[in-house]
Protein backbone atom coordinates (compact mmCIF):
# COMPACT_ATOMS: atom_id res chain seq x y z
CA UNK A 1 0.00 0.00 0.00
CA UNK A 2 2.88 2.38 0.72
CA UNK A 3 3.84 2.28 -2.99
CA UNK A 4 0.56 3.76 -4.20
CA UNK A 5 0.69 6.47 -1.53
CA UNK A 6 4.28 7.25 -2.55
CA UNK A 7 3.09 7.77 -6.13
CA UNK A 8 0.28 10.03 -4.88
CA UNK A 9 2.74 12.06 -2.82
CA UNK A 10 5.01 12.48 -5.84
CA UNK A 11 2.13 13.77 -7.97
CA UNK A 12 1.11 16.26 -5.30
CA UNK A 13 4.67 17.53 -4.96
CA UNK A 14 4.60 18.20 -8.71
CA UNK A 15 1.44 20.27 -8.27
CA UNK A 16 -0.86 17.63 -9.80
CA UNK A 17 -4.03 15.96 -8.53
CA UNK A 18 -4.27 12.22 -7.92
CA UNK A 19 -7.28 9.92 -8.12
CA UNK A 20 -7.11 6.77 -5.97
CA UNK A 21 -9.67 4.00 -6.43
CA UNK A 22 -10.00 1.52 -3.56
CA UNK A 23 -11.95 -1.69 -4.19
CA UNK A 24 -13.14 -3.62 -1.12
CA UNK A 25 -14.28 -7.16 -1.82
CA UNK A 26 -13.92 -10.67 -0.39
CA UNK A 27 -12.21 -9.49 2.78
CA UNK A 28 -9.43 -7.49 1.12
CA UNK A 29 -8.80 -4.13 -0.48
CA UNK A 30 -6.94 -3.21 -3.67
CA UNK A 31 -5.80 0.27 -4.64
CA UNK A 32 -5.11 1.68 -8.11
CA UNK A 33 -4.36 5.14 -9.45
CA UNK A 34 -6.60 6.46 -12.22
CA UNK A 35 -6.61 9.44 -14.56
CA UNK A 36 -7.19 12.48 -12.29
CA UNK A 37 -9.03 14.25 -15.12
CA UNK A 38 -11.69 11.52 -15.19
CA UNK A 39 -15.18 12.21 -13.89
CA UNK A 40 -17.50 15.16 -14.11
CA UNK A 41 -17.00 18.53 -12.45
CA UNK A 42 -19.16 17.64 -9.46
CA UNK A 43 -17.12 14.54 -8.61
CA UNK A 44 -13.93 16.59 -8.75
CA UNK A 45 -15.39 19.16 -6.36
CA UNK A 46 -16.63 16.54 -3.92
CA UNK A 47 -13.31 14.74 -3.73
CA UNK A 48 -14.83 11.45 -2.55
CA UNK A 49 -17.36 9.09 -4.12
CA UNK A 50 -18.54 5.79 -2.68
CA UNK A 51 -20.44 3.12 -4.64
CA UNK A 52 -21.78 -0.28 -3.56
CA UNK A 53 -22.55 -3.17 -5.89
CA UNK A 54 -23.54 -6.29 -3.98
CA UNK A 55 -20.63 -7.24 -1.76
CA UNK A 56 -18.24 -4.83 -3.54
CA UNK A 57 -17.47 -1.38 -2.15
CA UNK A 58 -15.67 1.10 -4.42
CA UNK A 59 -14.19 4.34 -3.11
CA UNK A 60 -12.96 7.07 -5.46
CA UNK A 61 -10.77 9.49 -3.54
CA UNK A 62 -9.16 12.63 -4.88
CA UNK A 63 -6.00 14.11 -3.45
CA UNK A 64 -5.31 17.77 -4.14
CA UNK A 65 -1.82 19.32 -4.20
CA UNK A 66 -0.92 21.54 -1.31
CA UNK A 67 -1.89 25.15 -1.86
CA UNK A 68 1.07 27.46 -2.27
CA UNK A 69 1.13 30.82 -0.58
CA UNK A 70 3.62 32.86 -2.59
CA UNK A 71 4.84 35.90 -0.65
CA UNK A 72 6.69 38.38 -2.86
CA UNK A 73 8.73 40.45 -0.45
CA UNK A 74 10.36 39.35 2.80
CA UNK A 75 9.78 42.41 4.95
CA UNK A 76 7.89 43.05 8.17
CA UNK A 77 4.49 41.88 6.84
CA UNK A 78 5.95 38.73 5.30
CA UNK A 79 7.14 37.43 8.68
CA UNK A 80 3.71 36.95 10.33
CA UNK A 81 2.15 36.14 6.96
CA UNK A 82 4.49 33.18 6.45
CA UNK A 83 4.08 31.97 10.03
CA UNK A 84 0.27 32.17 9.99
CA UNK A 85 0.17 30.71 6.48
CA UNK A 86 2.04 27.63 7.67
CA UNK A 87 -0.44 27.26 10.55
CA UNK A 88 -3.23 27.18 7.94
CA UNK A 89 -1.36 24.46 5.99
CA UNK A 90 -0.31 26.63 3.06
CA UNK A 91 2.96 25.61 1.41
CA UNK A 92 4.58 28.98 1.89
CA UNK A 93 7.19 30.30 -0.55
CA UNK A 94 8.98 33.58 0.21
CA UNK A 95 10.74 35.53 -2.56
CA UNK A 96 12.98 38.57 -2.14
CA UNK A 97 16.19 39.95 -3.61
CA UNK A 98 17.91 40.66 -0.28
CA UNK A 99 19.99 37.82 1.24
CA UNK A 100 19.68 39.34 4.70
CA UNK A 101 15.88 39.06 4.44
CA UNK A 102 15.29 36.01 2.22
CA UNK A 103 16.87 33.23 4.25
CA UNK A 104 15.87 30.11 6.18
CA UNK A 105 16.79 31.56 9.57
CA UNK A 106 14.29 34.35 9.09
CA UNK A 107 11.54 32.10 7.70
CA UNK A 108 11.86 28.68 9.40
CA UNK A 109 8.20 27.79 8.72
CA UNK A 110 8.39 28.38 4.95
CA UNK A 111 8.41 25.46 2.53
CA UNK A 112 10.90 27.39 0.38
CA UNK A 113 12.79 30.68 0.48
CA UNK A 114 14.13 32.07 -2.80
CA UNK A 115 16.64 34.91 -3.00
CA UNK A 116 16.85 36.38 -6.49
CA UNK A 117 16.08 39.53 -8.46
CA UNK A 118 12.37 40.27 -8.87
CA UNK A 119 12.94 40.28 -12.65
CA UNK A 120 13.53 36.54 -12.36
CA UNK A 121 10.50 35.82 -10.18
CA UNK A 122 8.25 34.44 -12.92
CA UNK A 123 10.89 31.99 -14.13
CA UNK A 124 11.97 30.90 -10.66
CA UNK A 125 8.49 30.31 -9.23
CA UNK A 126 6.32 29.30 -12.23
CA UNK A 127 3.04 30.63 -10.85
CA UNK A 128 0.29 27.96 -10.85
CA UNK A 129 -3.45 28.39 -11.28
CA UNK A 130 -4.03 27.20 -7.69
CA UNK A 131 -1.53 29.57 -6.05
CA UNK A 132 -2.36 32.33 -3.58
CA UNK A 133 -0.04 35.27 -4.21
CA UNK A 134 0.60 38.25 -1.92
CA UNK A 135 2.65 41.11 -3.39
CA UNK A 136 4.16 42.89 -0.39
CA UNK A 137 7.59 44.05 -1.57
CA UNK A 138 9.51 46.98 -0.11
CA UNK A 139 8.66 49.41 -2.94
CA UNK A 140 5.99 50.27 -5.50
CA UNK A 141 8.40 49.61 -8.40
CA UNK A 142 8.92 46.02 -7.33
CA UNK A 143 5.19 45.56 -6.64
CA UNK A 144 4.43 46.74 -10.15
CA UNK A 145 7.13 44.58 -11.72
CA UNK A 146 5.77 41.49 -9.96
CA UNK A 147 2.17 42.30 -10.86
CA UNK A 148 3.09 42.87 -14.50
CA UNK A 149 4.86 39.52 -14.74
CA UNK A 150 1.97 37.63 -13.14
CA UNK A 151 -0.94 39.12 -15.13
CA UNK A 152 0.94 38.40 -18.37
CA UNK A 153 1.16 34.70 -17.52
CA UNK A 154 -0.95 32.06 -15.79
CA UNK A 155 -3.26 33.72 -13.28
CA UNK A 156 -3.19 32.36 -9.72
CA UNK A 157 -6.29 31.49 -7.71
CA UNK A 158 -5.79 34.62 -5.58
CA UNK A 159 -3.68 37.68 -6.35
CA UNK A 160 -3.37 40.56 -3.89
CA UNK A 161 -1.14 43.62 -3.76
CA UNK A 162 -0.42 46.00 -0.91
CA UNK A 163 -0.76 49.76 -1.34
CA UNK A 164 -3.16 52.67 -0.98
CA UNK A 165 -6.18 52.87 -3.28
CA UNK A 166 -4.62 55.87 -5.02
CA UNK A 167 -1.34 54.10 -5.66
CA UNK A 168 -3.06 50.91 -6.76
CA UNK A 169 -5.18 52.91 -9.22
CA UNK A 170 -2.06 54.48 -10.76
CA UNK A 171 -0.38 51.09 -11.17
CA UNK A 172 -3.46 49.49 -12.74
CA UNK A 173 -3.90 52.32 -15.22
CA UNK A 174 -0.27 52.09 -16.26
CA UNK A 175 -0.57 48.34 -16.84
CA UNK A 176 -3.76 48.84 -18.85
CA UNK A 177 -1.89 51.36 -21.00
CA UNK A 178 0.82 48.73 -21.52
CA UNK A 179 -1.78 46.32 -22.87
CA UNK A 180 -2.16 43.95 -19.91
CA UNK A 181 -5.41 41.96 -20.05
CA UNK A 182 -8.18 43.91 -18.25
CA UNK A 183 -9.84 40.68 -17.10
CA UNK A 184 -6.64 39.64 -15.32
CA UNK A 185 -6.19 43.03 -13.69
CA UNK A 186 -9.82 42.90 -12.54
CA UNK A 187 -9.00 39.84 -10.43
CA UNK A 188 -6.50 41.72 -8.32
CA UNK A 189 -7.35 42.18 -4.63
CA UNK A 190 -6.00 45.63 -3.84
CA UNK A 191 -5.55 47.02 -1.33
CA UNK A 192 -4.86 43.47 -0.19
CA UNK A 193 -6.81 41.83 2.64
CA UNK A 194 -10.18 42.27 4.30
CA UNK A 195 -10.91 45.72 5.71
CA UNK A 196 -10.72 45.03 9.44
CA UNK A 197 -8.91 48.22 10.38
CA UNK A 198 -5.57 46.41 10.54
CA UNK A 199 -2.56 48.48 11.62
CA UNK A 200 0.27 46.24 12.83
CA UNK A 201 2.09 43.74 10.56
CA UNK A 202 0.41 40.89 12.41
CA UNK A 203 -3.04 42.41 11.94
CA UNK A 204 -2.36 43.06 8.25
CA UNK A 205 -1.23 39.44 7.82
CA UNK A 206 -4.43 38.29 9.51
CA UNK A 207 -6.52 40.43 7.15
CA UNK A 208 -4.70 39.02 4.11
CA UNK A 209 -5.12 35.40 5.18
CA UNK A 210 -8.78 35.96 6.08
CA UNK A 211 -9.42 37.13 2.52
CA UNK A 212 -7.50 34.15 1.14
CA UNK A 213 -9.46 31.66 3.24
CA UNK A 214 -12.71 33.25 2.09
CA UNK A 215 -11.62 32.71 -1.50
CA UNK A 216 -10.41 29.17 -0.77
CA UNK A 217 -13.68 28.10 0.81
CA UNK A 218 -15.94 29.90 -1.65
CA UNK A 219 -18.39 27.25 -2.97
CA UNK A 220 -18.64 29.08 -6.28
CA UNK A 221 -14.94 28.79 -7.08
CA UNK A 222 -13.97 25.33 -5.69
CA UNK A 223 -12.32 22.88 -5.60
CA UNK A 224 -12.24 23.01 -1.81
CA UNK A 225 -15.66 24.32 -0.86
CA UNK A 226 -15.68 22.91 2.64
CA UNK A 227 -17.19 19.53 1.75
CA UNK A 228 -13.89 17.73 1.39
CA UNK A 229 -10.93 17.72 3.74
CA UNK A 230 -7.72 19.40 2.65
CA UNK A 231 -5.10 16.70 2.04
CA UNK A 232 -3.17 16.06 5.25
CA UNK A 233 0.36 15.95 3.89
CA UNK A 234 1.90 14.72 7.14
CA UNK A 235 -0.11 11.50 7.34
CA UNK A 236 0.14 11.00 3.58
CA UNK A 237 3.92 11.24 3.88
CA UNK A 238 3.86 8.66 6.68
CA UNK A 239 1.71 6.30 4.62
CA UNK A 240 4.05 6.72 1.65
CA UNK A 241 7.22 6.07 3.63
CA UNK A 242 6.07 3.31 6.03
CA UNK A 243 7.32 0.00 4.65
CA UNK A 244 7.53 -2.30 7.63
CA UNK A 245 5.40 -1.08 10.53
CA UNK A 246 2.07 -2.84 10.93
CA UNK A 247 -0.80 -0.37 10.75
CA UNK A 248 -4.45 0.21 9.93
CA UNK A 249 -5.65 3.16 7.84
CA UNK A 250 -8.92 4.90 8.74
CA UNK A 251 -10.58 7.13 6.13
CA UNK A 252 -13.72 9.23 6.52
CA UNK A 253 -15.94 8.37 3.54
CA UNK A 254 -18.81 10.77 4.20
CA UNK A 255 -20.36 12.92 6.90
CA UNK A 256 -23.83 14.16 7.78
CA UNK A 257 -24.49 17.02 10.14
CA UNK A 258 -21.83 18.92 12.09
CA UNK A 259 -19.16 16.22 12.21
CA UNK A 260 -15.68 17.29 13.44
CA UNK A 261 -13.89 16.35 10.19
CA UNK A 262 -14.96 16.17 6.56
CA UNK A 263 -14.79 13.33 4.06
CA UNK A 264 -11.18 12.57 3.22
CA UNK A 265 -9.78 12.92 6.75
CA UNK A 266 -7.38 10.09 7.64
CA UNK A 267 -5.57 8.57 10.55
CA UNK A 268 -3.39 5.52 11.07
CA UNK A 269 -3.53 3.15 14.05
CA UNK A 270 -0.23 1.37 14.68
CA UNK A 271 0.45 -2.00 16.23
CA UNK A 272 2.17 -0.44 19.26
CA UNK A 273 -0.93 1.64 20.06
CA UNK A 274 0.21 4.91 18.55
CA UNK A 275 -2.21 6.94 16.44
CA UNK A 276 -1.08 9.21 13.62
CA UNK A 277 -3.48 11.87 12.39
CA UNK A 278 -7.06 12.29 13.54
CA UNK A 279 -10.63 11.92 12.34
CA UNK A 280 -12.06 14.05 15.14
CA UNK A 281 -10.78 13.19 18.60
CA UNK A 282 -11.88 11.18 21.66
CA UNK A 283 -15.57 10.35 21.29
CA UNK A 284 -15.22 9.89 17.53
CA UNK A 285 -12.16 7.68 17.60
CA UNK A 286 -12.64 5.37 20.60
CA UNK A 287 -14.83 2.76 18.88
CA UNK A 288 -12.97 3.17 15.59
CA UNK A 289 -9.66 2.42 17.28
CA UNK A 290 -11.13 -0.74 18.82
CA UNK A 291 -12.16 -1.92 15.35
CA UNK A 292 -8.76 -0.94 14.02
CA UNK A 293 -7.00 -3.11 16.60
CA UNK A 294 -9.17 -6.06 15.55
CA UNK A 295 -8.24 -5.43 11.91
CA UNK A 296 -4.60 -5.28 12.96
CA UNK A 297 -4.91 -8.87 14.25
CA UNK A 298 -7.21 -10.31 11.59
CA UNK A 299 -6.41 -8.25 8.47
CA UNK A 300 -8.94 -7.15 5.89
CA UNK A 301 -11.25 -4.20 6.34
CA UNK A 302 -14.54 -3.06 7.84
CA UNK A 303 -16.87 -0.12 7.48
CA UNK A 304 -18.27 1.67 10.49
CA UNK A 305 -20.96 4.31 11.05
CA UNK A 306 -20.03 6.66 13.89
CA UNK A 307 -23.13 8.45 15.21
CA UNK A 308 -22.22 11.36 17.49
CA UNK A 309 -25.70 12.79 17.87
CA UNK A 310 -26.46 11.38 21.33
CA UNK A 311 -22.89 11.80 22.57
CA UNK A 312 -22.91 15.46 21.54
CA UNK A 313 -26.08 16.13 23.52
CA UNK A 314 -24.96 14.21 26.61
CA UNK A 315 -21.44 15.66 26.76
CA UNK A 316 -22.18 19.16 25.54
CA UNK A 317 -20.00 18.65 22.47
CA UNK A 318 -19.94 21.31 19.76
CA UNK A 319 -19.86 18.72 16.97
CA UNK A 320 -22.40 15.95 16.48
CA UNK A 321 -23.36 14.40 13.17
CA UNK A 322 -22.73 11.02 11.60
CA UNK A 323 -19.50 9.77 10.02
CA UNK A 324 -19.07 6.83 7.66
CA UNK A 325 -15.52 5.47 7.91
CA UNK A 326 -13.49 2.77 6.20
CA UNK A 327 -11.00 0.85 8.36
CA UNK A 328 -8.46 -1.22 6.41
CA UNK A 329 -5.24 -3.08 7.08
CA UNK A 330 -2.17 -1.52 5.50
CA UNK A 331 -0.58 -4.24 3.43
Amino acid sequence: MHTVYARILERLRQGEEALLVTTCRAGRTTKTLHDPDAGDGESRREGMRVAEDGDCLTVEERFFPGTRLVILGAGHIALPLAKMGAMLHFETVVFDDRPSFANRERFPDAADVVCDYFDNMANRLSIRSGDFVAIVTRGHKYDQDCLRAIVRGKMPRYLGMIGSRRRVGIVLQQLRDEGCAPENLARLHAPIGLDIGAVTPEEIALAILAEMVREWRNPATGPNAGRYETTDMEILKWLAENRAEKAVVVTVLSVRGSAPRNAGAKMAVLGDGRVIGSIGGGCVEADVIRDARRILDQGGYCRRIVDLTDAAEENGMVCGGVMDVLIEAMA
